[in-house]
């Protein structure tokens, strides 16, 4: 019996050509490439010019995933947009996305879900596809991070650790008769918990305050990401092995039928402690880092069209991705390429 399901029709990525490497930023701040590299795994990063912004990267990518689609923009259905780093406080990046794609009067919607965003906006494409509302939505995960850190030694634990990126996928409608073989999209599972939320988020501005931005906020740094990075690492291994095994116990499936891992990039150490506990042998897992630093809602497109492009992920593989990010949130996605 066939079934209408969603299938990834088209890939594209996009990175600013800026490189910004460790001993770059040792010049910046007191730090070094050995200290980065041991502790993340990060060897270089890329950085935007002044001028370029969030949708900017965004409409870069889904250029590339419409044309790998071999679509032009008349064929979408929707627009959605994950990225934590908005253009403007409002309205919503998608929208900005949308008005360079010059795609007027398709819904636009952002997903503010951090480091998750890509994770969760497949998932709700998905839902959309399979309910029948649209039957081609562009998914784009883009991340402008250099503009907002604090690139000092104050700030070097998170600074060092964030990159600039986009890539984006065109999700499809497919009558599936064989889910052993055909391309589609197995299962999605999102969970999150707020009781995290301060331990990895940018405390202000915002509407908690008596007044949405003041200058005793910008004197204390406020506008500055903070993390409690033993709280992340403890949580990340968890919840991301914990979505793993979900996603492979919700389609009768084990680590061994699993072809390549693409997991969220925030630190090689956080990958390396989820393959070791599940038993996922390294050569399935792979991994950006070292190029890309962490590109938040970017990070798993990028990782999926690197990895077709150096030839690790062919058709008819089973790939599983999972995520970990602020909120706290996290999910996984099974899928056949």
């Amino acid at each position: 019996m066939n079934q209408t399901r969603a299938r990834i029709a088209g890939l594209g990525m996009y990175v600013p050509p800026n490189v910004v490497t460790n001993d770059d930023l040792a010049e910046r701040m007191d730090t070094t490439d050995e200290w980065i590299t041991q502790r993340t795994g990060i060897k270089q990063r890329h950085w935007v010019d002044p001028a370029t912004s969030t949708s900017d990267l965004g409409a870069e990518a889904a250029r590339a995933a419409i044309a790998d689609a071999g679509l032009s923009g008349d064929d979408l259905d929707m627009i959605l947009v994950a990225t934590l780093s908005a253009d403007h406080y409002f309205p919503g990046t998608a929208c900005f996305v949308q008005e360079k794609l010059d795609l007027p009067g398709l819904p636009a919607i952002d997903v503010r879900q951090q480091c998750t965003g890509f994770v969760y906006a497949t998932s709700i494409a998905d839902q959309f596809i399979r309910t029948g509302f649209a039957r081609r939505i562009l998914v784009v995960g883009a991340e402008v991070h250099s503009k907002g850190l604090d690139i000092s030694t104050a700030g070097r634990d998170v600074s060092v650790l964030f990159g600039d990126g986009a890539g984006a996928i065109v999700i499809e409608a497919v009558e599936v008769t064989d889910p052993t073989t055909e391309s589609h999209v197995l299962s999605t599972h999102l969970h999150a918990d707020g009781s995290g939320a301060r331990e990895l988020w940018m405390p202000g501005p915002g509407m908690a305050y008596e007044r949405f931005i003041t200058y005793e906020m910008l004197d204390k740094g406020l506008q500055f990401p903070e993390m409690n990075g033993r709280s992340v690492y403890v949580n990340a291994v968890k919840r991301m092995g914990e979505a793993v095994v979900e996603a492979l116990d919700s389609n009768n499936s084990a680590v061994a039928d699993v072809d390549l891992f693409v997991f969220h990039q925030a630190n090689l150490r956080i990958n390396e402690a989820v393959a070791e506990r599940l038993g996922i042998p390294a050569e399935k897992v792979f991994n950006t880092i070292d190029r890309f630093a962490n590109t938040t809602a970017a990070t798993i497109p990028i990782g999926l069209a690197e990895a077709r492009t150096a030839g690790v992920l062919e058709p008819g593989m089973l790939v599983c991705t999972a995520a970990f990010g602020s909120g706290f949130t996290w999910g996984s996605m099974l899928l056949r390429w």
